[in-house]
C-alpha cells in the first residue's frame, strides 16, 4: 500500500499551468487502487483547496471530493499515531505536521509514503519516502 499527502490531492485539482504535469501525475496515482489516506490529509485539503487564494473550491465541491476519495482507506487519528508523530519528529527533526503523515503512513502498513514534502529516498519509521512529482535524473 502506498499512502498519499495532501500535495497529490490539491494537484489533482490544480488548474494552474505550470502543474499541468503534476497535476497529471496526481490523476494518474489517484486511479490506483492501493492507495491510503489519513483524516489528516483529508482536513489539509478542504482547507487549502477552499482558501480563495489557491483553489478557491466551494464547501460543497471540497466536500464532495473527500467522499469520493474516501474510496479509499482512511487512517484515524489516534493518540498512538499522535504519539509515534511525537517520537518521528524527536528522532528526525520534521515538523510535528510531517511526522504525523509518517506516522498516520506507518499505522496504515503502508510502504511507501508519496509526498513532495519530504526528502525522496528517505526511510522514516519503516516508510519509504517517494516524491511522484520528482523528473527522473539524467544519466552521469
Amino acid at each position: 500500500m502506498r499512502f498519499v499527502d495532501t500535495n497529490v490531492l490539491l494537484y489533482s485539482i490544480s488548474g494552474v499551468e505550470t502543474e499541468r504535469r503534476k497535476r497529471d501525475v496526481a490523476r494518474e496515482l489517484l486511479a490506483c487502487r492501493d492507495l491510503v489516506l489519513s483524516v489528516q490529509v483529508l482536513q489539509e485539503f478542504y482547507v487549502q483547496a477552499t482558501r480563495a487564494r489557491r483553489h478557491a473550491l466551494s464547501h460543497a465541491t471540497a466536500v464532495e471530493l473527500i467522499h469520493a476519495w474516501r474510496r479509499f482507506p482512511v487512517q484515524e487519528l489516534t493518540v498512538g499515531v499522535m504519539e509515534a508523530a511525537l517520537e518521528i519528529t524527536r528522532l528526525h527533526r520534521i515538523s510535528y505536521w510531517d511526522a504525523a503523515i509518517v506516522a498516520a503512513a506507518s499505522a496504515a502498513g503502508c510502504a511507501e509514503l508519496l509526498t513532495e514534502d519530504l526528502q525522496h529516498g528517505a526511510r522514516l519509521a519503516g516508510v519509504a519516502v517517494r516524491d511522484p512529482f520528482r523528473l527522473p535524473q539524467p544519466a552521469s
